[in-house]
């Protein structure tokens, strides 16, 4: 291991993308580093101990650590992400019934039935880019399960803003500004959604996302204004959405890996998980997850002052030869042999769902992909030529033609 150095600060996360803080850590032959970050001092970890590290209040806190244009666009100021101690608990609460079995269940059930609605007016299309298209499935099927009404076609919309708000997160220019409408839009219409539930002139089924969301309370035991519901009730609704980016990695991985198809198409369930998990850690998503300092921390002989930014990364993780044998091989067998560790496998964060802030839909998230994965590969379509590479420079990336296929009878 080199001697610790505060590396610079530099241009290289905007044009290296996900493989910046790996390449750094490979840099200092370290699972650690120190470094500053929008001119702060942070400290970069991996590892499924730098996993529970991180996820511990009292070394890092996620309140005031999320940069507001993250705020603006993908999270929502106000929202959960940003909470810590009792009031990230009892707004949690909210979110843990989406770890139950019969909600994900019920979800991919719904998201499935909108799947098989659509199949037939995509073999009526010329070509369909799968990447929107699954946008508007996921969309509305986890809306009819979540209780938010939609009239005929006002999916697509809804599923255009709700990609953006993901899409432009991590960027600057016109993603970023797209998404930062999308979410104005959205959070001021489901708003005056949760309005209309109180006031009686829309039903919310009981028990429903929505019905739970326009009725929970903080723990000071106010309920929520209907802007913070708004913001709580889309980020159950654009998680989900987001799911578009897997399905297309899927569809890439089966047009790269095709002798992954018959062990799909056969409904072989052990196989299908295992399969999603691959696809969830091979492909890039998340680079990594921020928090603040509670104090002077110190990690592998790294310190951070308190109110510097500690960083979890995600995509290093995930690609970690200590954890992955042949990280940057497509090995969906490596699951059958040994089903993920909690800390081992971050896609969406680390630590326990249930008290901490890793994603509580992350249960969800296998389920509908499970569902659509086996769907996927059993639909007839063809690849037609296309740019189908996926740029680590862009954050998030997906296969720059947002895979276009031909859909056959």
């Amino acid at each position: 291991m080199s001697a610790h150095r505060l590396v610079p600060e530099s241009l290289a996360l905007l044009t290296e993308g996900y493989a910046w803080l790996p390449d750094l850590m490979r840099a200092e032959d370290d699972t650690a580093l120190t470094l500053r970050v929008l001119g702060k001092p942070a400290l970069a970890m991996r590892g499924p101990d730098a996993v529970r590290y991180f996820y511990d209040e009292e070394h890092v806190r996620r309140h005031g650590a999320l940069p507001g244009p993250v705020l603006s666009t993908l999270f929502g100021h106000g929202a959960v992400h940003t909470l810590d101690g009792d009031a990230h608990r009892q707004r949690k609460s909210f979110f843990l019934p989406l770890l139950e079995t019969d909600a994900v269940t019920s979800s991919a059930g719904h998201i499935a039935d909108a799947w098989d609605e659509a199949v037939p007016r995509w073999r009526e299309q010329p070509e369909v880019a799968l990447f929107d298209a699954v946008g508007a499935v996921i969309t509305r099927g986890v809306c009819r399960w979540a209780g938010v009404p939609l009239a005929e076609g006002e999916e697509v919309p809804l599923a255009r803003d709700l990609l953006a708000m993901v899409d432009g997160f991590a960027t600057a220019g016109p993603r970023h500004w797209r998404a930062r409408r999308a979410r104005t839009r959205q959070e001021r219409q489901f708003a005056d959604l949760v309005t209309r539930v109180r006031s009686g002139a829309v039903d919310a089924p009981t028990g429903s996302v929505l019905d739970r969301v326009q009725g929970h309370r903080d723990a000071s035991g106010a309920e929520l204004s209907p802007r913070i519901a708004a913001v709580e009730l889309l980020n159950v609704i654009r998680p989900a959405t987001a799911l578009s980016w897997f399905v297309a990695f899927a569809a890439h991985a089966l047009h790269s890996w095709p002798e992954h198809l018959e062990r799909l198409r056969s409904g072989d369930a052990e196989f299908t998980t295992a399969f999603v998990h691959e696809v969830r850690r091979f492909y890039p998503f998340a680079p990594f997850l921020g928090g603040q300092a509670v104090t002077e921390l110190t990690w592998h002989g790294r310190r951070v002052p308190a109110g510097g930014l500690v960083l979890l990364d995600v995509y290093g993780q995930n690609h970690d030869e200590g954890l992955f044998k042949d990280p940057y091989a497509f090995r969906p067998e490596r699951f059958l042999a040994r089903p993920p560790g909690r800390d081992d496998l971050i896609p969406q964060g680390g630590a326990d769902p249930r008290t901490g802030h890793r994603c509580p839909g992350e249960a969800m998230t296998v389920g509908v992909l499970d569902t659509l994965v086996q769907r996927l590969a059993r639909l007839r379509y063809e690849v037609p030529p296309q740019n189908l590479t996926i740029p680590l420079s862009r954050i998030p990336t997906r296969p720059r033609s947002g895979v276009i296929i031909k859909v056959r009878a």
